[in-house]
């Protein structure tokens, strides 16, 4: 073994997929990029990291909802550039070409172009952290979507895209919740 800067360290705990955040003040949508997510449990229980840097929080804070979006490869830079400006500049729907979809629950939209959206609640923020803490409400996916692989953030500049799925559900035995 080597020696690794430690600074780098979360470099090498790769997070969740990159995910697109939408909300809604009750005027605009938005739409932001995030990076850092977490599934907490094996219910529908997320954690996002944001704060008030970014033009959407304001809108997560005061609505208490969301929907989150999972993107595939082929919107990478769409992705990138959601994330390199802000919603207080410009519409980014309409810059980025992104179909906002009535959701059933909140009052975020879904993303049409999108793989998967999750409408969610927010039930805690921990602001030491900046980890909000979401519910999911509902769950859609495109099953007819060609492209499937998501990406995720190493952290410093580059992405892994998933790759071939190795399935060892039956090693698993009695250690996956029922449903699963």
């Amino acid at each position: 073994m080597n020696d690794f800067p430690l600074a780098k360290a979360f470099t090498l705990l790769e997070p969740g997929p990159v995910v697109l955040v939408t909300t809604s003040d009750g005027l605009r949508h938005n739409v932001m990029t995030i990076t850092w997510t977490m599934v907490m449990d094996f219910t529908p229980r997320f954690a996002i990291t944001t704060g008030p840097w970014n033009h959407s929080y304001a809108a997560l804070e005061k609505s208490g909802e969301c929907v989150i979006a999972v993107p595939t490869v082929d919107l990478i830079d769409t992705v990138l550039a959601v994330g390199t400006c802000s919603g207080a500049d410009v519409d980014k729907f309409e810059k980025f070409a992104l179909t906002a979809v009535a959701a059933r629950h909140v009052r975020a939209p879904l993303i049409r172009e999108c793989l998967a959206n999750i409408e969610c609640k927010v039930v805690d923020i921990v602001q030491k952290h900046n980890i909000v803490v979401l519910d999911g409400l509902a769950a859609y996916v495109d099953d007819a979507r060609k492209e499937k692989r998501t990406l995720h953030a190493v952290g410093d500049g580059r992405f892994i895209v998933d790759g071939r799925t190795v399935n060892k559900r039956e090693l698993m035995g009695n250690r996956l919740p029922p449903g699963v």
